[in-house]
């Protein structure tokens, strides 16, 4: 996929392109439905195209909402990537550009910077300032300078729609099932393995990799069963979230205890699927009685994940 960062890059035309315009934060399944529309219109000789922003608009006229994202700019090109898009344009959202009137934005960069042919949205879809720009005036201006339009209904799961704003309560819940569910994937957050506190292998005998991350959102706090891919190779593991409270603990921190092993993780890549939640996190008397826990909590994760069956870890 052709990345393209910023309309002062774009300095090439495609042919016919058929662009969808978005966040597309979390790349779910409504995103994916979407996405395979635009790779299906654009199959005879056109070119598919997403037209997404980065910082997400909210961070941006909404400040105050403190927006945390399920996926980083860079992870959210990865998984579009996956789809099949073949060209990506990610234009820088600042204040001046949340001023864009809607009618500047369809003429002035899908028509004449992008030569857009077909458009295709979600139906809740909106644009330009105060958000005043409508489905029903991209098909107005349409018809006025020559592209179709065509509006995806949502994806629906269990009555629900899929968004991504249910998919970050899920999580805030710990409910990291139903948020699979919804992204056609368990959900991850990726970083580095960094040095730690060494209470994992020196105090309780149960090594553990601390993660530093880019990623915004974490499950809520707690124990949970998780797949773990280092350069490739998935392993099965259990990771906590939390502050370590029975050692008095007050930042959050990132642990996985990786089963069947063997080697210094110090230093690299990590990422970390959330298959299920164990328990949450608790105070425990004092290091004995903590491992105690933690061992039963390795015995719950294996069991889990041995019913587990996703053989694709994005």
């Amino acid at each position: 996929m052709l990345v393209i960062k910023g309309l002062h890059a774009l300095d090439r035309k495609f042919r016919d392109p058929v662009v969808t315009i978005g966040n597309f934060d979390g790349v779910h399944l409504g995103h994916q439905k979407i996405f395979r529309k635009v790779i299906e219109a654009a199959r005879d000789g056109g070119t598919s195209m997403v037209l997404t922003f980065d910082p997400h608009p909210l961070k941006v006229i909404a400040p105050d909402r403190r927006l945390k994202l399920l996926t980083p700019i860079d992870e959210k090109i990865r998984l579009i990537e996956m789809t099949g898009m073949e060209v990506l344009l990610c234009i820088r959202f600042d204040r001046e550009f949340a001023r864009m009137d809607p009618e500047d934005f369809v003429k002035g960069i899908l028509v004449e910077r992008i030569g857009v042919k077909h458009v295709i949205v979600g139906h809740n879809y909106r644009f330009g300032r105060g958000k005043k720009g409508t489905t029903d005036l991209l098909r107005r201006r349409g018809r006025k300078y020559g592209f179709r339009v065509n509006v995806v209904r949502n994806r629906r799961i269990s009555g629900y729609p899929v968004s991504s704003s249910r998919i970050r309560q899920l999580l805030l819940w710990g409910r990291v099932c139903e948020a699979a569910t919804l992204l056609g994937r368990p959900y991850s957050i990726h970083g580095r393995v960094i040095r730690g506190a060494g209470r994992g292998a020196g105090i309780l005998g149960i090594p553990t990799a601390n993660i530093e991350t880019p990623n915004e959102l974490a499950p809520r706090e707690g124990v949970y069963a998780v797949k773990v891919k280092i350069d490739g190779r998935v392993y099965d593991g259990v990771a906590n979230i939390g502050k370590n409270p029975t050692f008095g603990g007050v930042e959050l921190s990132y642990e996985a205890h990786l089963f069947d092993f063997n080697g210094d993780l110090l230093g690299r890549d990590i990422r970390l699927f959330f298959i299920d939640r164990i328990r949450g996190e608790r105070t425990f008397p004092g290091p004995d009685a903590l491992k105690r826990e933690i061992v039963k909590d390795i015995e719950t994760a294996r069991l889990i994940l041995k019913e587990h069956r996703v053989d694709v870890y994005p």
